[in-house]
């Protein structure tokens, strides 16, 4: 079973894999600040339709020369007409509101915000709900979820992934993280191809299942685990599934 892995990720994890993934928003920046805010903002509207967030993704970045200049000139843009499936135009300027609040007003970053280990989902998403008043949105409310509603957490353990591993496609700019500490992103893709190669037992795609799977592919790379979630999610792809 290693071996197999190892060759998919070999297979998907290219330069190649990021023209189609979320991802390639932050790749199109250099500055350390831009690429964080815009890669949380592009992991947040990572889900259903591949080609409809992206479309969204980017008129979103192209109203800004920069992230940093989209969240500092967040009241200036026309987004009265923003829409993608639950998240509607006042939560994604309640959003950009509380990403200015963190690096202009609190003069602080996401890297310091995921800084402490200790309950780091809980901090991160307690910052966000505690400084808004959207919290009964049901757009915003999916933006942040919460462990203890049965998510995944999969856009989240995403971004956290493009901040710690470093590749041909993730970044590798955090390093207060160790590889093996994190979670992998788990989708329907990822969750399919695991259970059919029984590394996952559990049936819910939930976070305990997160948990377990992240810790099965430890007996495969026990350094850099998470870099099976491309073989996972590539087979997957490749599949249909």
């Amino acid at each position: 079973m290693k071996k197999i892995l190892d060759n998919l990720a070999l297979k998907y994890e290219t330069k190649d894999f990021i023209k189609n993934d979320p991802i390639q928003f932050p790749h199109r920046y250099k500055d350390k600040r831009d690429v964080e805010i815009s890669a949380f903002i592009a992991s947040l509207f990572a889900f259903g339709r591949r080609e409809a967030f992206i479309k969204k993704l980017d008129f979103l970045f192209s109203l800004s020369i920069c992230p940093y200049e989209l969240i500092l000139d967040y009241k200036k843009h026309n987004l009265s007409s923003f829409v993608y499936r639950f998240i509607k135009s006042e939560d994604l300027l309640e959003l950009l509101r509380l990403l200015n609040k963190l690096y202009v007003l609190d003069k602080s970053s996401l890297e310091e915000l995921f800084y402490e280990k200790n309950n780091r989902y809980t901090r991160v998403t307690n910052y966000f709900y505690s400084n808004s008043n959207c919290t009964k949105n049901p757009g915003f409310c999916f933006m942040f979820a919460k462990p203890e509603n049965k998510s995944a957490l999969k856009r989240i353990n995403m971004f956290l992934r493009w901040m710690v591993r470093l590749g041909p496609v993730d970044f590798g700019i955090w390093d207060f993280i160790l590889k093996n500490e994190l979670i992998i992103p788990l989708d329907t893709h990822v969750a399919r191809v695991s259970r059919e190669f029984g590394l996952l037992k559990r049936k819910q795609n939930d976070f305990l299942a997160a948990l377990e799977l992240s810790e099965k592919l430890k007996e495969f790379d026990s350094y850099d685990p998470i870099k099976y979630d491309f073989a996972l999610f590539g087979l997957g792809v490749e599949k249909g599934n």
